[in-house]
């Protein structure tokens, strides 16, 4: 049995780019607010942890030094979570092309 092969549409078809176009443009948009994000999140946390850390150089009473590797592992954990970002910040579009 075969199936006879209709040409697509052309309307639809330029209906369909023109929604891919849409939405690339869209995700690239988040891709680029998701590095600025990014951005403003690890200045600031890069001096937080440094600070955190020469913290626990210096002679603290327990309860400072506790305190002080409790900010520093917090300090990491959203770092670690910023990092995953990354992911996001490619728009889909580049990843098919470099895919190509």
């Amino acid at each position: 049995m075969s199936e006879s092969h209709t040409p697509p549409d052309p309307n639809e078809l330029a209906r369909l780019r023109a929604l891919v176009a849409d939405y690339e443009t869209k995700l690239t948009d988040a891709a680029a607010l998701v590095a600025h994000v990014r951005h403003e999140i690890n200045n600031p946390l890069a001096a937080l942890l440094g600070q955190a850390q020469l913290m626990l150089r210096e002679e603290h009473g327990d309860k400072a030094r506790k305190r002080a590797e409790t900010i520093e592992m917090l300090a990491i954990r959203i770092k670690e979570t910023v990092a995953e970002l990354r992911d996001v910040q490619t728009p889909v579009a580049a990843v098919n092309r470099a895919e190509e």
